[in-house]
């Protein structure tokens, strides 16, 4: 049975687990669900900080929006990525930290990550909609954008529920996968367009020129799925137009990959998946 006849099969328990994880995440907190802003609101200011008054970087006003804020820049990158990185490691936890009921129960163990996933939606969807009220306080046009923006954020989670069901199933197997990641995370999180534009990176690859046959460091750079992303969000959120097509065509393709992998991987081992806890 494939991934989706099984969550759809199984949608009381994915939505208690959802809940359970919602709730939970702040549970016997003063300040409970704003946590949630605050955790990114206390990275942008250090981001703005050290990147904008310190280091200087200038990506420049929004094109045609005349935005000229770094910290809006900024978090139209971070939230997206701050995202991927959530999904990912709460489902590699997903299983371990479930390992009990594993062991006690069958259900399709899918769930388990969707939940964890969906969790991690309801955040992001509080944090991009402040965002959204923020950009338009300061004049930028993203009302008409903000659909396209939902279907952006929808194919950001498919992408990143293929990732994390992958690498759920390789951190039952080898619990250094999480030690692992949490490094490629800083690794990845410095090659993507976040604090700085791409821009910066085409002007060090002209400089260089090419670096294998015709191909240069920012062909290289683009390989990275989350440039696209960073892209595309940018693009309608402080911009306030439509993306390249090829970023988004880009988007759904590393979508579409990922998310066919990863069901697959984690179909394929899910049964052992008690045996291996």
């Amino acid at each position: 049975m494939s991934l989706i006849p099984e969550v759809l099969t199984s949608r009381e328990l994915l939505v208690n687990l959802t809940l359970r994880e919602v709730k939970g995440k702040y549970k016997r907190t003063a300040l409970g669900q704003l946590w949630s802003l605050l955790n990114p609101l206390a990275l942008m200011v250090v981001y703005t900080l050290v990147f904008s008054v310190i280091i200087r970087i200038d990506p420049g006003p929004g094109d045609p929006s005349g935005i000229d804020i770094f910290a809006i820049w900024l978090m139209c990158a971070l939230l997206p990525w701050s995202f991927f990185t959530n999904v990912v490691n709460g489902g590699m936890s997903a299983l371990v930290g479930n390992e009990n009921l594993i062991k006690k129960v069958y259900f399709p163990r899918y769930v388990l990550i969707v939940a964890s996933a969906l969790a991690s939606t309801y955040t992001w969807t509080i944090e991009m909609a402040v965002l959204a009220v923020a950009i338009l306080l300061v004049g930028g046009n993203v009302l008409p954008y903000l659909p396209l923006v939902l279907l952006a954020m929808v194919v950001l989670l498919v992408f990143s529920l293929g990732v994390a069901m992958a690498m759920s199933v390789a951190n039952a197997y080898f619990r250094d996968t999480q030690h692992l990641m949490s490094i490629l995370f800083m690794v990845w999180f410095y090659l993507t367009p976040i604090l700085y534009p791409v821009a910066e990176v085409q002007r060090q690859s002209d400089r260089v020129g090419p670096v294998l046959g015709d191909v240069t460091i920012v062909d290289i750079y683009r390989l990275n799925p989350m440039e696209g992303f960073s892209d595309v969000f940018r693009s309608l959120l402080y911009d306030n137009r439509l993306p390249a097509w090829g970023s988004v065509l880009e988007c759904v393709a590393w979508a579409v990959a990922a998310f066919a992998v990863g069901a697959w991987v984690f179909q394929r081992h899910q049964r052992r998946l008690a045996e291996v806890l």
